[in-house]
């Protein structure tokens, strides 16, 4: 393992690299405390303003170009986006369900699957715990 790929990387992945870890570490927190309590709602909203730069963050990096300079992980961003903006709505108005499962299916997707091709090989990730 090796991060001095992650250190040659511009800063926009830099910084999309280190926001997204925090969001996974914050997720374990949110996880394992009590729903609603007022811990609960500051590190939901650091984690929606995190898993936020993130998403907005990826329209700086094209490492990957199908259409012009983006590629099928900018729909997932812009798709992201739109879920914080739900999730919220739902937290707020008290549909905790509904805010439940489209948090949850944040997490899963936007974090936990396309985290997981940043993995695949030839990717800067790839080359950090492959060591180079």
């Amino acid at each position: 393992m090796t991060l001095a790929p992650l250190a040659k990387a511009f800063l926009v992945i830099q910084i999309h690299t280190v926001l997204a870890l925090g969001a996974v570490l914050l997720t374990v927190g949110i996880f394992a405390i009590r729903k609603g309590s007022p811990l609960h709602r500051v590190m939901g909203w650091a984690w929606v303003i995190m898993m936020a730069i993130v998403a907005l963050s990826s329209f700086g990096i094209h490492e990957i170009q199908m259409v012009g300079p983006f590629s099928p992980i900018h729909l997932l961003s812009a798709f992201t986006l739109w879920s914080l903006v739900v999730g919220v709505g739902h937290a707020r108005s008290h549909r905790v369900k509904q805010h439940k499962r489209r948090m949850t299916a944040l997490v899963f997707g936007a974090l936990i699957v396309a985290g997981a091709f940043t993995f695949l090989p030839g990717r800067i990730m790839f080359q950090v715990v492959s060591g180079g």
